[in-house]
């Protein structure tokens, strides 16, 4: 059974987005079956990976909503062992819809289980909330990879995301686990982001991963290409940074 793993960040813009994509198709490329679900309103994993829905084509809002299943929905990529749960925007209106729903923060978990089994990962991109979608990732997923900015409220932001965390363990997935932190958007000219990572690996010395991403051109280009940065643009240092993060994954869920 695939393990799951949600891409979560309460802040937007610390390279959440970048990091599902590009670790799913470093997993895909080392070989192991992945299927990434996209459950961010701006579908932006979706994209990212060359999918475009048309009118009146299965997403994941319907999947939530009990409209379709998760099998109905998957979307082939480029890459053979890649696929794709799509984002719309209709999710937009997916936390009000939730709310009168039944087993409302069940509904990812119950529709992702017929699918799990066929793929080695499951890799979730969580919108940048915390709100009913994102308590559907967290309680369908078996660890969280949170991505840190290297800026100044990089530990603040994480201190709610962990008390939300604990909130879940209590309630709705008591073996949810932390896979790792990792540092993204890292500029190592920058004295701020030197001291970011070292007060980010002195209060979690044993959750953050070895590789760290640097600010990179074809991290931020290749998604308007509709294509992974490790497609577009395999020997730049943030393609070269995921093929290593894949690497780091598969070797702390296999130990």
């Amino acid at each position: 059974m695939g393990r799951v793993i949600a891409i979560v960040n309460q802040k937007g813009g610390v390279g959440k987005t970048t990091t599902a994509v590009n670790l799913s198709a470093a997993l895909a490329i080392r070989g192991s079956s992945v299927l990434l679900v996209d459950v961010d309103p701006q579908a932006s994993a979706t994209s990212g990976v060359g999918i475009r829905l048309s009118l009146g084509e299965p997403s994941t809002y319907e999947v939530l909503l009990g409209q379709t299943s998760a099998e109905e929905a998957v979307r082939k990529t480029m890459l053979p062992t890649l696929q794709v749960l799509p984002a719309s925007r209709d999710l937009v209106g997916a936390e009000i819809e939730l709310v009168g729903l039944e087993r409302r923060e069940q509904r990812l978990k119950e529709a992702l289980a017929a699918l799990r089994w066929r793929y080695d990962y499951v890799v979730i991109d969580c919108p940048p909330s915390l709100g009913l979608v994102t308590l559907n990732a967290l309680t369908a997923s078996d660890s969280l990879l949170i991505p840190l900015q290297c800026e100044y409220y990089a530990l603040e932001g994480l201190t709610a995301l962990l008390e939300t965390v604990g909130l879940v363990r209590e309630s709705l997935n008591p073996d949810l686990a932390i896979e790792g932190l990792l540092l993204t958007m890292f500029d190592g000219r920058n004295i701020l982001c030197r001291q970011v990572a070292e007060d980010v690996r002195t209060h979690f010395p044993d959750k953050v991963f070895g590789t760290i991403v640097p600010r990179n051109v074809r991290l931020s280009e290749s998604p308007s290409h509709g294509l992974p940065a490790l497609l577009y643009d395999p020997s730049s240092r943030g393609a070269v940074a995921y093929t290593e993060l894949a690497r780091e994954v598969h070797s702390q869920i296999s130990s």
